[in-house]
């Protein structure tokens, strides 16, 4: 258990959900002006992306958390298989559960996300744009000075995603954003559970960043848009927007759970080999 008083990724995540990633937006019409982003998420030429000084802020209102049952280390011994599609999703969830691993204090997990997350950004050829902040972060770590290790975490995914666009990458890096947030919804689910009640569970309504996250992936190049793991993301979203309109605006422990779940099938997606 944690005990750091009241300041809060995510994921998604995270969310992260995550997490990262993982609070609401704001809904809005299709025609009407898009609502402003909160603090834990901007737009970065079209790509949401965390900030995770904000989704650790958010993270840190669960200060009794069990966080160790959040954790999911195997994500970090999952392969790379060559395809890119599949690395960046790998990415957003190995992103995701740095988070996860920071907010535990976990620090040989946080190596080993560093470690994972470097090989997989040279798969997708920015590795440059996360090294030199990884080895700090690692060195901070090693220090078990957290409060720094935070404020250098604060500028990867930001790096990460400006490499990619670089690249011309979009694509890619939409994908990292969206595996994030899924693992970090998943990571939510998994405290909400611990001391669940309608009122918090509240938080993973969220209509707006749902349709944003779906617009990002009908709008890919054909190619990547059929990719199988792609049809799959696409397929996941639109069942946790139909749980959540099933729920009707109260969202019951049983909701919670079946999102969870879907969150996790779409996470170990990025594990497979593509068809």
């Amino acid at each position: 258990m944690l005990s750091r008083g009241n300041h809060f990724f995510p994921v998604p995540v995270l969310r992260l959900i995550s997490i990262i990633c993982v609070l609401p937006l704001a809904a809005k019409a299709a025609n009407e002006t898009p609502a402003p982003l909160p603090p834990q998420a901007k737009s970065v030429e079209g790509i949401l992306v965390p900030v995770p000084s904000e989704v650790f802020h958010s993270l840190d209102e669960f200060h009794s958390a069990n966080w160790r049952a959040v954790q999911r280390p195997e994500i970090v011994r999952w392969k790379s298989r060559g395809d890119q599609v599949q690395i960046a999703l790998l990415l957003g969830a190995v992103i995701a559960e740095g988070f996860v691993a920071m907010e535990a204090e976990d620090s040989a997990e946080v190596k080993s996300v560093g470690t994972k997350a470097l090989a997989l950004a040279r798969g997708l050829g920015v590795e440059r744009s996360v090294l030199r902040r990884s080895r700090s972060i690692m060195d901070h770590t090693d220090k078990a000075e957290w409060d720094a290790a935070r404020k250098e975490w604060d500028g990867v995914l930001a790096d990460l995603e400006q490499g990619m666009i670089a690249l011309k990458s979009e694509p890619l890096a939409q994908l990292v954003s969206i595996s994030g947030w899924l693992r970090g919804t998943e990571g939510l689910c998994v405290l909400l559970l611990q001391d669940f009640s309608p009122e918090r569970a509240q938080i993973i309504q969220q209509p707006a960043m749902l349709d944003y996250l779906e617009k990002q992936l009908v709008s890919m190049p054909g190619r990547k848009r059929n990719h199988p793991m792609v049809v799959k993301m696409l397929e996941g979203l639109r069942k946790i927007r139909s749980l959540l309109d099933e729920a009707n605006g109260s969202i019951s422990e049983q909701t919670v759970r079946e999102i969870g779940k879907t969150c996790t099938e779409l996470v170990a997606t990025s594990s497979h080999r593509p068809a």
